[in-house]
This record gives structure tokens, sequence and C-alpha cells, in this order.
């Protein structure tokens, strides 16, 4: 079992999106998730309501941070990773989070104020480094990606990112139309048409490539039904 917290005091940043390629991907997989949604937006919850029943993925809505510890252990013997989606600001379930997780994703666009949201992420795990000895895992990805243009924006962020030596994942998140539809219509990027949505392949590999990487990250065991039978044949708990 694994716990993933997606963390930028900034909303906007292509948080909540990175959350749903990550879990739906993994679930794809044979992997058993639970979503954690602490985001005051519930995007994730309402992805959820318009999919109906997805395939080894459980939601779980209204996350505090009293009761983000009791939904870890009351369903830790029925998922395999954990995937928290917290507000896009600064509030003390911030550090209630990071401190339950085994790695910190940090989704920053290539824009300052992006960076500064994730600044302060950064400065909290790096406090509870120097001060309590604590040591969490973590890495940049970068989110919203033109997949023709580097800016000059993004390429400030990832020098100071580089000189600070902060880990940036190699898979970076392009922006694609693709992972926009899969919030209206509901599903996965594998139940979309592709007769209606663009670029999807490239869509899925980008997702596939994310999910791969964070594997290597944070190997977990797949459940042995799923390693006798292939992906989706298990259902959410």
């Amino acid at each position: 079992m694994a716990v993933i917290t997606f963390a930028n005091t900034k909303g906007g940043a292509g948080k909540t999106t990175a959350v749903l390629l990550l879990a739906t991907e993994l679930a794809r997989k044979g992997y058993r998730i639970t979503i954690l949604d602490a985001d005051p937006q519930h995007w994730i919850s309402r992805w959820h309501e318009v999919s109906g029943h997805v395939a080894n993925i459980s939601v779980i809505d209204f996350v505090t941070s009293a009761s983000l510890p009791h939904h870890i252990s009351d369903n830790k013997h029925s998922t395999d990773y954990f995937i928290i989606d917290l507000p896009g600001a600064r509030n003390p379930m911030l550090a209630t989070a990071i401190g339950l997780s085994d790695h910190v994703l940090i989704p920053i666009q290539g824009c300052a104020m992006d960076a500064r949201g994730g600044a302060q992420v950064l400065e909290l795990l790096q406090y509870l480094d120097e001060k309590a000895g604590i040591r969490i895992g973590h890495s940049v990805v970068l989110t919203r990606v033109n997949s023709m243009v580097t800016t000059r924006a993004l390429g400030i962020v990832k020098s100071l990112l580089s000189e600070r030596q902060v880990p940036v994942l190699d898979t970076a998140i392009i922006e694609r139309s693709a992972f926009r539809d899969i919030f209206d219509c509901g599903g996965t990027l594998h139940t979309l048409d592709p007769a209606r949505a663009s670029n999807l392949e490239k869509a899925r590999e980008n997702a596939l490539c994310f999910a791969e990487e964070i594997m290597r990250k944070l190997p977990v065991r797949l459940p042995a039904p799923a390693r006798m039978t292939g992906p989706l044949i298990r259902s959410a708990a």
C-alpha cells in the first residue's frame, strides 16, 4: 500500500487532472485505487458521479484533516494506492496529508505563481526533514505543457527547480483536450470515443508514461487476481 498526495497551494495548477490520470491508469493495470477528495471544488467526486462504476476506483468525498487518517486506516486492506487531492490553498490539511504520505507530487505549470505555490509545499517538506527528521519522497510534475512550444516561463521554472536540486519527473503532462473531456463525459481516456477526442492516442500514451514513472518510484505488488487474469478484473471495494 502506498499513499500519494498531490499538493500545490495555488489552484489551477493541473493538480486534479494529474490525480485523475494517475488513478485511472493505475486502476487499468489492476491496482485498487482509493481517491481521497479533499478539494472543496469536488471535481473528482463530480467525475465519479458522471462516470458511474469505474473498475478498481473508489472515491471518498468531503475529506477533512480529522477524517483523513481514519479513511486510510479503514480502507488500507482494500487499497493498493491512496491518492489524495488536496485543496489548492494553504491550510492545516497540507501538513496532515504530507505526514501520512509515501510520496508527494507537486504539479507546477510554467508560470511564477504556480512555482510559488509549489515552493510552499517544498518548504514544508524541507522543514519536516530538518526539524523533525521526517524525510518524505517528493517530485514536481510539470503540467499543462504546450506540446509544440517551450515557453520562456517554463524554461525559467525548470532552471529554478534544477538550481534547487528539486526532483522533477521525466514525464510532463501535456495540455490535451482529451484530459478535459473525461471530466465532462466521465469514464477514462480508454472509454472516450476516438472520433470525438482529438489526439487521443497521444493523450493515452502521455498518461501511461506518467503512471509508469510513478509505479517505478513507488512499486506496489498487484493483488493476486489481477496478476492472474490481467487488468480491469477487480471492482473497487
